[in-house]
């Protein structure tokens, strides 16, 4: 197994951003790409995700997160427009125990650009 600095490499080397959060929402890692994108930078580690996000997000990701604890769903799209796709994965250890989840960045699709 890899150790902790090979897999940061790892993902700091993913283009789109890449953001981890543990089950009480609280932001523990993002990669280059995901600091960034952010106006705080790394001042948001240790802080909850859901500040970044309005009232609408907030409740969507409360609702999916309490999906993953039930065991359902693996990753759920929660935006998809003219700046970006956003998916919310559920991130397990081998015993299937929830540690958190992981936001995941795209570019926006085709169709999303031609709406704008």
């Amino acid at each position: 197994m890899h150790d902790a600095a090979f897999l940061t490499i790892l993902l700091d080397n993913l283009k789109d951003s890449f953001l981890f959060a543990d089950p009480s929402h609280t932001i523990r890692y993002m990669n280059k790409a995901a600091v960034s994108q952010s106006k705080e930078g790394t001042a948001l580690l240790g802080r909850s995700l859901l500040d970044c996000h309005n009232a609408d997000s907030r409740r969507l990701i409360v609702e999916i997160l309490a999906a993953f604890q039930a065991g359902q769903e693996e990753e759920r799209l929660i935006t998809d427009n003219d700046k970006q796709r956003i998916f919310m994965r559920a991130v397990r250890d081998p015993d299937g125990r929830l540690l958190g989840y992981y936001e995941r960045y795209e570019p926006p699709t085709a169709q999303a650009v031609h709406r704008a």
